[in-house]
């Protein structure tokens, strides 16, 4: 019975070649997963169950050690430069080789599973790790196969993860020890030298960026996604620290995933089965959702005990201010699964302007949706010096610029098309500042942006009256339920209007020199919607 059993673990993996060892574990479960953790003294148990575990060296994601093979399939499509590194195809063969001879003297823990909750269009992969507490992550992270779905599993594509692995920059052709390369022609990923479990997470969520909008037509968005009671699908873009969580969860509505979703003809769906939230500072008081997700089967990363505990201390930064924690999406109680609804009727681009220029709620045209979601823009308080604060400008295109392997203008025109043929409204939503800049006004209130936001969802702005901004050229409205009016025009809430008029002057710049990058591909139709400057 034994070999039986053995026999059938091992025949997923013939076409990688690997030895019939009987150190290959298949598709185990969480709480084996967790077991194997432990012995193998890969992290320890929390006090609420949840696995903690270290990601080495690495406590985020190397975007300069990730790479794209330049083969027939790549060459004409992907968008080169800083972001999508070329890699050559025979070094990626002679790497593969290597570390397949390295493989095969390990331990490894294989898992089958899917990225896409929408069953025509989700890609089935395998994953090989040497770390058990990686497959959990995996398991967590990505859709998990039914028994019936296991059978005759024949993968889209493959994932081949080994920390311990690591590249010789000399010969292999890698700028370091470590490496995240995407083959778009093999469908496969090798990743070495890193413990950071979120490159096969963003790995796979590239792949998709590449095979969703390039074969299919299908618009892939780095984004948030919830419903209403009424079917009523609502999308959040946002850059870390717009409120892009905070804003999704709702407890009225219920949530569609936190991170990757596909838009078709038909659908919003997830492309996965978990979510991997910044734990640092985590409450009970703040963000209950998460807090309670954090139980057994759930993993956190980079975290520290409160000394003499199990309880782990969410304010300790000692080893990384990126701690993660890695749950499965049914460990949110208002989660729907599977994790598919209808078309959006509704999106939201979150910026946090510490400018205080862009509005609090403004309603965008086609051309100026697809313009700001090329721009991607927020700003940041880069900190204080010698009693002086300045906020950092940032932008992202697409709201997520570091997983697209396509130009960003492709993804805006396919977005442009959506929301036309699907008659969607498209708001603009400062969390940012309002009352003047970072160090002269002050934030927005959370309240008045919840307001804002129920209100479009509601339709209760579709009445009132809009005038136009004089240098965005947005549709801002003039009046909201349960926020004051003088709110609404960033420009009456400045002391002195002319300060607010350089300022938006000033920004509006700002985004005309970042677009430059993209002017040469983008469309008449596109372009209409830049600011006055």
């Amino acid at each position: 019975m034994q070999n039986d059993v053995l026999e059938s673990q091992i025949s997923p993996l013939d076409y990688l070649r690997f030895s019939t060892s009987e150190k290959l574990h298949y598709n185990l479960s969480p709480a084996e997963l967790i077991e194997q953790s432990l012995a193998r003294g890969e992290g320890h148990l929390t006090s609420t169950g949840a696995l903690m575990a270290d990601t080495g060296t690495f406590t985020g994601r190397s975007p300069k050690d990730r790479y794209i093979v330049l083969d027939q399939k790549t060459k004409d499509s992907v968008w080169w430069g800083d972001i999508n590194i070329p890699f050559d195809s025979e070094q990626f063969d002679s790497l593969l080789v290597k570390m397949k001879d390295h493989l095969s003297e390990q331990e490894l823990f294989v898992r089958d599973a899917y990225a896409g909750a929408d069953p025509a269009h989700r890609l089935k992969l395998r994953v090989v790790n040497t770390w058990a507490w990686h497959n959990l992550f995996c398991h967590n992270m990505f859709l998990r196969p039914d028994a019936s779905e296991s059978e005759d599993f024949n993968p889209d594509f493959t994932i081949l993860c080994a920390p311990e692995f690591k590249a010789d920059p000399a010969l292999d052709g890698t700028k370091n020890e470590n490496f995240a390369i995407l083959d778009m022609t093999r469908r496969m990923i090798i990743i070495g030298g890193t413990g950071y479990a979120g490159e096969m997470k963003k790995g796979i969520f590239s792949v998709l960026n590449f095979l969703l909008p390039h074969e299919k037509g299908i618009l892939s968005m780095h984004c948030s996604a919830n419903v209403g009671k009424k079917g009523d699908t609502a999308i959040f873009f946002g850059l870390s620290g717009t409120g892009k969580t905070t804003l999704s969860a709702d407890p009225d509505r219920a949530l569609i995933g936190d991170d990757e979703h596909g838009w078709t003809k038909e659908t919003v769906f997830n492309f996965e089965g978990g979510c991997y939230a910044k734990a640092i500072n985590l409450s009970k008081e703040n963000e209950p959702e998460i807090w309670d997700a954090i139980r057994f089967g759930a993993i956190v990363e980079n975290t520290r005990f409160i000394p003499g505990t199990r309880i782990v201390d969410y304010t300790n930064k000692s080893v990384t201010e990126n701690t993660r924690t890695a749950y499965p999406i049914h460990h949110i109680d208002n989660a729907i699964e599977p994790s598919v609804a209808g078309i959006p009727k509704n999106i939201f681009f979150l910026t946090a302007d510490a400018f205080g220029v862009i509005p609090p709620i403004s309603k965008l045209s086609k051309s100026q949706a697809m313009y700001h979601f090329i721009s991607g823009y927020t700003a940041k308080v880069a900190g204080t010096e010698m009693g002086v604060t300045e906020p950092k400008l940032t932008f992202s295109a697409c709201f997520g610029e570091a997983f697209l392997p396509l130009p960003p203008t492709e993804y805006a025109k396919l977005f442009g098309e959506k929301i036309e043929s699907q008659d969607v409204n498209v708001w603009l939503i400062n969390t940012g500042w309002t009352g003047g800049p970072y160090g002269v006004g002050s934030r927005m209130k959370l309240k008045y942006t919840r307001a804002m936001i129920s209100a479009a969802l509601e339709n209760q702005l579709d009445n009132v009256e809009y005038k136009t901004h004089a240098v965005f050229g947005f549709q801002v409205p003039q009046t909201c339920p349960d926020v004051p009016s003088d709110v609404l025009n960033p420009r009456n809430t400045w002391s002195i209007g002319e300060d607010y008029d350089a300022q938006a002057k000033k920004l509006a710049e700002a985004f005309v020199k970042n677009f430059q990058k993209f002017e040469s591909q983008a469309s008449d139709d596109i372009l209409q919607g830049a600011p006055r400057v």
